[in-house]
């Protein structure tokens, strides 16, 4: 199921010129063959990666994830967040429709990076949540950045996308950096006992449209 959004019209903004198109390849996935594209920002060196399935040149309504690296969920199998699961689910979902792209940002812990991440989960056991952690080491709720996720989709001529996710800000990103959403793609995924307080306070702080129980579909469907 998915929310149907019209056409967000271009802003006049800039498109901004930090990327540079680094290296690309076709790559033997257990999902099938994704063309991986490795895009490196000039101002720090950073590589972010975006994984295509089918070809997306000049396409309107292309399903897109913009996913941000989460090493602990991702690699270590952390149970403290759902990303490992929406990674998964996007990529399932591109490559059983054919067409699409996984957009996959170096921006770990939000963009406080991975020693400060570790650090707000020690603050995390002590009682703040998600977000209070981050204040108290000094950060904003959110330092990631959306122009460069939309630079990868100019590059990759992209022209319009079905966004796949639960984050009202990564729609309002998009739109502000030129870059028509066409729809919302949910991003649904299973919460367990360690994860259930994160995933709430995203939902109630910053309006993440999450649904945690069955009675919460029931809601969606009321309030629609």
């Amino acid at each position: 199921m998915s929310d149907t959004r019209s056409p967000q019209p271009l802003p006049t903004r800039k498109p901004t010129q930090h990327l540079e198109r680094f290296s690309e390849a076709d790559i033997p996935t257990k999902r099938g063959p994704l063309r991986t594209v490795v895009f490196r920002d000039r101002r720090n060196g950073r590589e972010h990666v975006a994984l295509v399935a089918g070809d997306v040149t000049g396409v309107e309504g292309v399903p897109v994830r913009i996913h941000s690296e989460c090493l602990t969920s991702e690699v270590f199998g952390s149970l403290k967040c759902d990303c490992k699961e929406q990674l998964d689910r996007a990529l399932d979902f591109i490559t059983q429709q054919g067409l699409g792209v996984v957009l996959y940002l170096r921006q770990e812990g939000r963009g406080i990076g991975l020693g400060n991440k570790i650090k707000a989960y020690a603050l995390q056991s002590k009682g703040l949540d998600t977000y209070e952690a981050n204040r108290q080491l000094g950060f904003a709720d959110d330092l990631r950045s959306y122009d460069i996720a939309a630079e990868m989709l100019r590059s990759l001529d992209v022209r319009s996308v079905d966004l796949i996710t639960n984050n009202p800000l990564k729609i309002a990103g998009m739109v502000e950096e030129g870059i028509p959403v066409l729809r919302r793609i949910p991003s649904r995924t299973e919460h367990n006992p360690h994860n259930l307080d994160y995933l709430r306070t995203k939902r109630e702080r910053t309006g993440h449209l999450i649904e945690l129980f069955a009675e919460d579909d029931d809601t969606e469907a009321q309030a629609g």
